[in-house]
């Protein structure tokens, strides 16, 4: 039997393959680790993200009420902040279109660029982080790594079939270089300081 242009030319590559070789090892580029959320918290806000300060325990709702008083649409997946739209009875991403606001836990923050590790673990529904209005993060201060080089060696990147490193509300400026916020998803991103719980820790 004849064999196909394709057959042969992949046949060819195999045979003449090098010798694998193992991967090198990567460094982790250790540098002081030192004010981790303060950097964590400079570099969200230059990408337009918010960090406000802890609420005092049982206040959670009073500073969602202040900060979204016109938010009457509440998605939360996490058990700390009740919503009034119970994420459990979402039965397609598309229904959360009109939420006004989603509260979710993040698993940990990177200090570097002030991102927040989201996966369908914490989100619940992955559309939860990009079709509200807005987003309210609940942070563990004591949950942020140094860098992207540290983020990645965690364990949740070889186990979540979906993972963001989210930074900020969505922005846009390639219209004559005019920044917008919120054009193609939230229009803010709040994260909020609040240590975990044995029951809300992911150790991700």
């Amino acid at each position: 039997m004849s064999m196909s242009s394709r057959d042969f030319i992949l046949e060819r590559v195999r045979r003449n393959q090098p010798a694998p070789l193992p991967l090198p090892e990567l460094p982790s580029f250790e540098r002081p680790q030192t004010a981790l959320w303060a950097t964590f918290a400079a570099a969200l806000a230059r990408m337009g993200g918010t960090v406000t300060e802890t609420p005092p325990p049982g206040t959670m709702q009073r500073l969602i009420d202040e900060r979204f008083p016109a938010a009457t649409v509440i998605c939360s997946a996490t058990p700390e902040v009740r919503g009034t739209r119970e994420l459990t009875a979402v039965r397609s991403p598309g229904e959360l279109e009109d939420v006004d606001l989603g509260v979710v836990r993040g698993a940990f923050g990177v200090a570097e660029t002030g991102s927040v590790y989201l996966s369908e673990t914490e989100l619940g529904i992955n559309a939860l982080g990009f079709l509200p209005q807005h987003l309210l993060v609940l942070l563990d201060p004591a949950a942020i790594g140094p860098d992207l080089h540290h983020a990645y060696r965690r364990r949740g990147f070889f186990e979540a079939r979906y993972v963001v490193l989210m930074t900020g509300p969505s922005a846009t400026a390639d219209i004559e270089g005019v920044l917008i916020r919120g054009a193609q998803g939230i229009r803010s991103f709040t994260v909020v300081p609040v240590p975990a719980s044995a029951a809300t820790q992911t150790n991700r």
